[in-house]
């Protein structure tokens, strides 16, 4: 599995981002609102919408919640006005990231990000610059528990999975955005526990990173992340498992 996504893993288990239930409302509202803004707020018909309505239903948010955000995004009732705005650039040891924000004031957003690049060790790039660097792609992360992997990467691939990576019982699931619903029903379809499953920003290439430099990747990471302005924050980093589990519990 990449860095990055053994690093999702432990954000989960240890609850550094969204660790407030009101933090992790607003952040699955202002996606409902920007996907129902431009596609529609039929999510039916709107793949986005969908995908967020059901991120929304997996941290227990409200129906009526869920409901006043679609309305916000579609102008059936008001609400504060967001535009999705991408920033990008380089951390420590030369590690691309990407960072996807909603936010109703740029000017505070984009100082916001020059700050904690550069306070991080890191330095913002101009549009374009590492972009080049990540794909668009749907990425299930399952927990075999006792089912066989090789049973469930199988029936991953015949529902139209790109890859599939085994390490232990934990399965890492990679699909085209297109066949990601596809797939995640045929792996739920097992009875299997999907533990994260998302439309992401996944890196062509990783850079290694060592134990002396990733502190301070990892903290630039969390910083940006728990920005409230901050959707997603994705890079192309890639940490020895023993030394990301080490020093992420000392990242603070």
């Amino acid at each position: 599995m990449s860095g990055h996504s053994k690093w999702a893993g432990i954000k989960h288990k240890k609850a550094v981002v969204d660790a407030k239930r009101g933090q992790a409302f607003t952040r699955a509202t202002r996606e409902i609102t920007i996907a129902a803004k431009e596609g529609g707020g039929d999510p039916n018909g709107n793949f986005r919408l969908r995908l967020a309505v059901q991120k929304a239903r997996e941290i227990n948010m409200p129906t009526d919640k869920i409901e006043s955000a679609i309305k916000r995004g579609t102008g059936a009732a008001k609400g504060e006005a967001l535009e999705e705005v991408r920033y990008e650039g380089y951390g420590p040891a030369g590690v691309a990231i990407m960072v996807d924000a909603f936010t109703d004031n740029r000017n505070r957003t984009s100082a916001s990000m020059k700050h904690l690049f550069s306070k991080h060790g890191g330095n913002l790039g101009e549009t374009n610059s590492v972009a080049w660097m990540f794909d668009r792609k749907g990425v299930i992360s399952v927990d075999a528990g006792k089912a066989d992997s090789e049973e469930i990467g199988l029936a991953a691939i015949e529902a139209g999975a790109e890859d599939v990576q085994v390490e232990g019982s934990s399965v890492e699931i990679t699909a085209a955005p297109n066949d990601f619903e596809r797939v995640r029903k045929a792996v739920e379809a097992l009875g299997v526990k999907v533990e994260n499953a998302e439309v992401t920003m996944q890196p062509r290439q990783t850079v290694q990173v060592e134990e002396d430099k990733a502190p301070g990747v990892l903290r630039l990471l969390e910083s940006l992340e728990e920005d409230d302005d901050v959707q997603q924050v994705y890079a192309n980093f890639d940490i020895q498992a023993d030394v990301l589990e080490r020093v992420s519990a000392n990242v603070s």
